[in-house]
């Protein structure tokens, strides 16, 4: 007969399952609490409407609905054409529209990181972010391309664009002065996490450069400083919440990023994971090493400067394509392995990128997305996975000495059973959460099983 010790240590051993996560290498997100948190959400967002109708189109069914199917996390878009449509002057409206929806995130307990959103540069090319009196090309040329936008990023006057934004003094200015105005009027809010300081920032390719050596530059050279400034002038305002920072999107490509050391605390890495080929309409290709050529790159940054991941955005943009089911299955053991979290691309009711139909079902594949896992951790974690066909999660811990002794699990819809090894109890809490309540200091392991 196996005694309760052996039975413990057994069930701490080491998880076999395909999306096991290690943490050892990449240090992890926390609250303010100093709980190892992790972060399973969607982006939303509204790209349609502007001026007084802007953010119109998210309403409260995003953050019920998401955190219905056991999502705590939203990377929320917002425009800074929308913010400051004329130099100095920011609209109220939209910052009551931003705190109406942190004020939803908050009654639904999804957390919500502010993503600075560009696609483009913005809208003097047809796409939203940067304002128009902030967009400078020089007299440089610009052709649409309406059925493949990305390249748009690559016509001189948009790459001019970016340089103008680096380097211009006065621009930088105002680009702080966003942040500051942003940070200073959310900085208390409960729902705000963070704040992604820019979203997909790209650069002007030098003559004789190839792509990856111009983002490394434009990563070390412009993003670093940008950064910095940016960090400086967010931290003036709200000295707690964590700083997004993000790479080129060339990192999809699996080419480590140039970005240099961000002098302040709480930062996270933020790459994208997207492949291009995919992107085009292509089906994953589970030979060809994407996910494995991704995450060695990704790594690289967080474990030199120790800093947590949560990567911002993915998904294809079709997920009926036949071997979009390996994929999901691929990329959330991937991100599992070093991911303190993501943010899917997006929660919309239709089809395309969009999480779920117009009834709210999930699109083809997409319900992989919503599994177990631990929102909120009181201890050092040591290991976590689910099993998607046993349909067990498995958590390892050990216990806080002191400080908070609640550990949250989030659980998709359907019937849980939650147990608890160790000096435990668990707790349930509300719809599709369950807590575990630990002494101090003690090992903790937690299983939840479908059915």
């Amino acid at each position: 007969m196996l005694t309760a010790g052996a039975v413990l240590a057994a069930l701490l051993a080491p998880a076999t399952t395909h999306a096991e996560e290690t943490w050892q290498d990449v240090p992890r997100l926390t609250d303010r609490q100093g709980r190892v948190l992790t972060l399973h959400g969607w982006n939303i967002e509204d790209k349609t409407h502007r001026g007084e109708e802007a953010l119109t189109a998210v309403t409260e069914r995003h953050l019920r609905d998401l955190r219905a199917r056991g999502f705590d996390f939203a990377r929320l878009l917002v425009f800074w054409d929308d913010l400051e449509p004329r130099p100095g002057r920011y609209s109220r409206g939209y910052l009551r529209r931003i705190e109406r929806v942190l004020d939803w995130a908050q009654r639904h307990d999804v957390k919500v990181v502010l993503d600075a959103h560009q696609d483009v540069f913005g809208p003097a090319f047809g796409h939203r972010g940067i304002p128009e009196w902030a967009t400078r090309t020089d007299g440089l040329p610009f052709t649409a391309h309406p059925d493949e936008w990305f390249a748009e990023y690559f016509e001189p006057a948009v790459q001019r664009a970016f340089t103008h934004l680096y380097e211009d003094a006065d621009l930088r200015r105002a680009q702080a002065a966003m942040w500051r105005t942003l940070a200073a009027r959310f900085a208390h809010h409960p729902a705000l996490l963070g704040y992604d300081l820019i979203n997909e920032p790209m650069g002007e390719q030098r003559p004789g450069e190839d792509l990856a050596t111009a983002a490394r530059r434009v990563e070390r050279e412009q993003l670093t400083p940008m950064y910095n400034r940016l960090a400086h002038a967010a931290r003036s305002a709200d000295r707690d919440a964590w700083l997004f920072v993000e790479p080129t999107p060339v990192v999809g490509e699996g080419v480590p990023t140039g970005l240099g050391r961000v002098e302040a605390p709480r930062v996270v890495y933020a790459p994208h994971f997207y492949d291009t080929a995919m992107e085009g309409g292509a089906d994953y290709d589970p030979g060809a090493g994407w996910v494995e050529a991704y995450e060695r790159a990704v790594t690289e940054y967080p474990r030199r400067y120790r800093v947590p991941v949560v990567v911002g955005e993915w998904g294809p943009p079709d997920s009926t394509l036949p071997h979009m089911n390996l994929f999901y299955r691929d990329a959330l053991a991937s991100l599992g392995r070093y991911a303190s979290g993501w943010a899917g691309y997006v929660w919309c009711y239709g089809g395309g990128y969009c999480a779920v139909d117009d009834t709210g079902a999930f699109r083809p594949h997409k319900e992989l997305t919503a599994e177990p896992y631990a929102e909120a951790v009181a201890g050092t974690v040591r290991s976590a996975g689910y099993d998607p066909g046993a349909g067990v999660y498995r958590l390892t811990y050990c216990a806080a000495p002191h400080g908070p002794r609640t550990t949250t699990l989030s659980l998709p819809p359907g019937p849980w059973r939650v147990t608890a090894a160790g000096d435990t109890r668990v707790l349930r809490g509300p719809a599709g959460r369950a807590r575990v309540l630990a002494a101090p200091g003690g090992e903790v392991a937690v299983t939840a099983t479908r059915g």
